[in-house]
């Protein structure tokens, strides 16, 4: 593990000279919440959450974090991992190091995990400065994000494999924006006809946001046991598939 962190370490060190472009992104979650929790959500009224009525930026501001931490996993795990793989070969030189490729991939997995949970450990901070977190369950959001994030990098570096050129990217994004506007970041399930909700419920981001939502609100059942079970196991098996794919293209 001690070697994985090795890679860790080499990408944190490559943004020295352009820091503006790790941090930038921490400003997204706070243009939505305050664009459409805040501005829109004057005009809105409170929206039900397991029986209380709660403000409509109450609502928004935890699902806001999961996608904090799923985004910036997947731009790490797509353009950054693409480049490093296909465009730069940074693995091959790695690999001609002691480093072994589930090292690389480790590696890889944990920074973007690292990254997505530094975007939403900055946004709940904010969060709590405004009054938007109502139990003490929040402490545990970090580590909800940061499995979210795992989770989310572990199945886009599988993904970017398959990636041919930067045009399929796309296809890529034209994935990941209806689970963005879809997986009940905006609106609560019981709004959706009830034939979408499986539908719903079966996508990952929605595991993460119903997860950190229950955090936020101090609402856990036996489902966020499901949702960090779900996450779990979109872990181990996108990690999986990631080693095995690397393996096809750097050891060939």
């Amino acid at each position: 593990m001690m070697a994985s962190w090795l890679l860790v370490e080499r990408n944190l060190l490559s943004y020295r000279r352009t820091p503006a472009v790790l941090l930038s992104a921490m400003f997204e979650p706070f243009i939505f919440l305050f664009g459409l929790g805040v501005g829109l959500g004057k005009l809105i009224e409170d929206v039900e959450w397991h029986g209380d009525a709660i403000s409509y930026p109450a609502f928004v501001a935890p699902g806001l974090i999961a996608v904090a931490a799923m985004n910036g996993a997947l731009f790490e795990m797509s353009f950054n991992f693409y480049f490093k793989l296909r465009e730069s070969k940074t693995y091959d030189a790695v690999l001609a190091t002691p480093l072994s490729l589930r090292n690389v991939v480790d590696g890889e997995l944990s920074w973007a995990m690292l990254r997505g949970g530094l975007y939403s450990i900055v946004f709940l901070v904010a969060l709590a400065l405004f009054g938007l977190l109502a139990s003490w369950w929040s402490v545990l959001i970090p580590f909800a994000a940061l499995l979210v994030g795992l989770g989310f990098a572990s199945l886009a570096s599988w993904a970017t494999t398959f990636v041919r050129g930067w045009q399929d990217f796309d296809l890529f994004f034209l994935a990941t924006q209806p689970l963005f506007v879809l997986s009940t970041t905006f609106f609560a399930l019981e709004v959706y006809p009830e034939w979408a909700r499986p539908i719903v419920q079966a996508t990952p981001l929605y595991h993460g946001v119903d997860l950190i939502r229950d955090l936020a609100r101090g609402t856990l059942a036996w489902s966020s046991v499901g949702n960090v079970a779900y996450l779990c196991a979109m872990v181990a098996v996108g990690r999986a598939l990631a080693t095995r794919r690397s393996a096809q293209l750097l050891t060939t």
